[in-house]
């Protein structure tokens, strides 16, 4: 892992509001069914190349409340002609502790955010995340990059 700083990045997409206890039990789950909607109507409309994100913001406290989850592009991606109505979510400037993975989705995502979870679980772990915009970045290689905001040393 390592720290990158952001600025300026808006993102633009579906949307939906869930919480981590909500996400561990199929029957309320919601982002799954996020992703299979982007899947079929942003994913046909994207120009070859454009990186698909997972931005999760509007936190009402910390891993336990809830947050919105957006399934997007990059706001600078050309149009996207017919699709539905987007919307738009600006990732927070500032650092963020990038996390990488690989492998077949979706338990690449999954076994990543484990680490993530088990690293700010470490009371010795050397970053406190802000709960600001956290995103997953999908480069066209099949790696993943999750990037958590966190509060600046």
């Amino acid at each position: 892992m390592k720290v990158i700083e952001i600025n300026g990045l808006t993102v633009q997409g579906l949307v939906v509001r869930t919480r981590n206890a909500d996400e561990a039990q199929p029957s309320t789950a919601r982002i799954g069914s996020l992703w299979a909607e982007f899947g079929q109507q942003i994913t046909p409309r994207l120009a070859p190349g454009a990186l698909a994100y997972g931005v999760y913001h509007h936190y009402e406290s910390n891993a336990d409340g809830f947050f919105d989850v957006l399934a997007g592009v990059d706001a600078q991606s050309p149009p996207l002609g017919d699709a539905p109505e987007l919307t738009r979510v600006d990732i927070a400037n500032g650092p963020y502790l990038v996390f990488e993975s690989h492998g077949a989705m979706p338990q690449a995502v999954i076994e990543a955010w484990g680490c993530i979870w088990r690293y700010f679980a470490d009371p010795h772990c050397l970053y406190q995340r802000a709960y600001t915009t956290d995103f997953e970045r999908y480069q066209a290689d099949g790696q993943i990059d999750i990037c958590i905001a966190v509060l600046p040393s």
